[in-house]
């Protein structure tokens, strides 16, 4: 039973998430510590570089105010040259900083974004089918494109740019301390002024990128669920019932970005021009402060005796610091926006990090085996054929219980959602070898029996037993590689058909994979293509025939060689000549097996050992064919075509 697609359909209130920022910068320095403290380190030393030279310059100015006053040019050049110098060092040093933290920075940067996606998507192999049937497709892929990208700008540019210019905010700002009390009380108006209309203009961005993350997740997942779907569109003629949503969403998508990126451009411009002005502002105080012969204030008296003069050697550096401060704090406001879209995007991809894993607390495992000559099964590293479940119990003995195929349900019943009742007290019985076939309407329950049977979905009470051993117990992996599935949609993988055949079991040979294919009927077409079992699979197999893609879907689950079989309405879709010859592919496939078969054309059932008629969540008739045609009950009706299964 299909589940519906819930996605984030609506979008959800923005705010500003430092939590999920905090988490960020912390996974960086786990997966690089050494890497991100060299960074760190040469940014450090690039910020210093950036500051330590005003200090200079007021010492060069102040050299040649003196001497040219004294005219004597002989004492001043050797002390000149030592400053010179030492400020050619200082910037030597910064741009050796620069270029190793911009190498670094990028190998660290596309190192973390690789270790991301590996985690996501190893994340994703835990995640249960619900999880799958609950999102769409297009909105789960832009985890890794959109999402993980807001990621890669935050640590590539943002935070070094951050570090960088806070590191200069704060050292220019204490310099200008050490040089005037007075000018730095200017400075701070301004920056007041600053303060308060980046918190404005940062706030309206922020709801507004968050929701963009958001809405582009949805029109993704709206563009590849009508990728999929396009000869669905064409059809039913719904191209412009489809272009219509499209626009919804993109102007959705728009309008969120527009409001985003007009909070965010209007900021850099608005903060630059007030830095401009306060530059204007600071000049115009420094001169009036000269001309008015203001004794001067500053932090240089705790360095200096008498402490610094209020002159030209003083204003004009601190023209120069003015000017570096409001440049770097504006860098700084432009990059709330890089970090609102992090957030945004860090939001969104720990929502999948932080996803329920597929519980599976089973401890019985899945084992080769071999029988001594006394009937005893114990274990062997070698491959035998032979299966056994390995069950350890609480006094620490082991019992091991031969792979035989032995499904029971015991009074199931189940829900999808809560208060939501699909199965009604469903009993079971399959004996190794036996063909059991489900019949019955769509929503009629008879894919979420087979689903509950491989665990995709834990059932709400009653019992299901694997060779008498309750599936709870059951380790998941080794339950599932005990079962083969044959599907109505066939998925097959970019890569050759002998690499698709071997999906099924990935330890078998070029020559178990040709004899599952020739024991399904695939391989006389295989034989046929350009290149064989070498030939290239894209697009889901589009290159082959449906009835051709089934046959290489039965072939793997032939490799895999599974005790159980489950066919879920594998012809359906399928003409009834390519039906045929499918058909005696699975009939070799279900030699010596248990099968559990669901189809709605009711001729491929007729060998069953036994059939289930279900309707609405019920088993209303059981029987092999002639019982149940001799009942003249539902099944009878059904099969002579009175009733439709519909």
């Amino acid at each position: 039973m299909p589940r519906p697609v819930k996605g984030n359909v609506n979008a959800q209130p923005a705010k500003m998430n430092f939590k999920v920022l905090g988490r960020i910068i912390g996974s960086v320095f786990a997966a690089y510590p050494v890497g991100m403290s060299v960074v760190i380190l040469t940014i450090l030393m690039a910020g210093a570089a950036a500051v330590i030279p005003d200090l200079f310059i007021q010492k060069i100015i102040a050299l040649i105010k003196t001497y040219s006053e004294s005219g004597d040019w002989a004492t001043a050049q050797p002390e000149a040259i030592k400053n010179v110098i030492f400020l050619a060092i200082v910037y030597g040093i910064a741009l050796i900083a620069a270029v190793v933290q911009s190498q670094l920075g990028a190998y660290v940067t596309h190192g973390y974004l690789n270790t991301m996606r590996n985690k996501m998507f190893r994340k994703m192999q835990d995640l249960p089918i619900k999880f799958f049937d609950t999102h769409k497709t297009g909105d789960i892929m832009s985890y890794y494109t959109n999402d993980i990208d807001t990621l890669r700008q935050l640590v590539s540019q943002g935070i070094p740019t951050i570090i960088r210019c806070g590191i200069i905010v704060i050292g220019v700002f204490f310099v200008m301390l050490y040089f005037s009390f007075w000018m730095t009380l200017v400075v701070i108006g301004g920056i007041v002024l600053m303060t308060v209309i980046t918190r404005v203009l940062s706030g309206g961005s922020a709801k507004y990128f968050v929701r963009q993350q958001q809405a582009l997740g949805r029109e993704e997942g709206f563009i590849q669920e009508h990728m999929n779907g396009q000869k669905v569109v064409k059809v039913f003629n719904h191209e412009e019932k489809t272009v219509s949503d499209f626009d919804a969403l993109n102007e959705q998508l728009y309008q969120d970005s527009f409001k985003a990126n007009a909070y965010a451009n209007a900021l850099g411009p608005i903060i630059g021009n007030i830095g401009n002005i306060l530059y204007v502002v600071v000049a115009l105080a420094g001169g009036a402060m000269l001309i008015a012969g203001v004794e001067n204030v500053s932090l240089s008296a705790l360095f200096i005796k008498g402490g610094l003069p209020l002159d030209i050697s003083t204003v004009i550096p601190f023209l120069n610091m003015t000017k570096q401060f409001t440049g770097n704090l504006n860098q700084l406001t432009q990059q709330i926006n890089m970090i609102i879209m992090a957030m945004a995007g860090g939001e969104r991809i720990y929502e999948l990090m932080d996803a329920e894993p597929e519980p599976d607390d089973g401890y019985v495992t899945l084992v080769n085996a071999k029988i001594g000559e006394n009937g005893e099964i114990t274990e062997t590293k070698e491959h035998t054929g032979l299966w056994a479940w390995k069950h350890p119990h609480g006094d620490g003995t082991l019992t091991y219980t031969k792979l035989e195929g032995d499904v029971r349900l015991f009074d199931v019943d189940f829900e999808y959602e809560k208060g939501h009742q699909v199965l009604y007290d469903v009993s079971v019985y399959a004996k190794p070898g036996q063909k059991v076939a489900f019949v019955g309407a769509t929503g009629a329950g008879k894919t979420t029996i087979t689903n509950l049977i491989n665990r995709f979905y834990d059932i709400a009470d009653g019992k299901i037993r694997y060779d008498g051993i309750n599936i709870n117990k059951i380790k998941k992996s080794d339950l599932r590689r005990s079962l083969g599935i044959v599907l109505q949609e066939t998925n097959l993988f970019t890569g050759t058909v002998m690499e698709n055949i071997r999906y099924g079991n990935l330890d078998a040979t070029d020559e178990e994979c040709i004899k599952a294919a020739t024991l399904a009927g695939a391989d006389d077409f295989i034989s046929r293509l350009p290149d064989g079992y070498n030939t290239m699979l894209t697009n889901n197999g589009s290159n082959l025939s449906q009835g051709q893609r089934q046959l290489i879907a039965i072939a793997r689950a032939a490799v895999a060689d599974p005790p159980v079989m489950i066919l879920d309405e594998a012809t359906s879709s399928i003409d009834t000549h390519t039906e045929a010859i499918v058909q005696r592919g699975m009939d070799k496939l279900m030699e010596g097996r248990t099968v559990f078969v669901i189809a709605h054309r009711l001729s491929t059932v007729k060998n069953s050992n036994v059939i289930m008629v279900l309707d609405h969540g019920h088993i209303i008739e059981k029987g092999s064919h002639k019982e149940l045609i001799a009942a003249k009950g539902t099944y009878y009706q059904l099969y002579t075509g009175a009733f439709e299964l519909e």
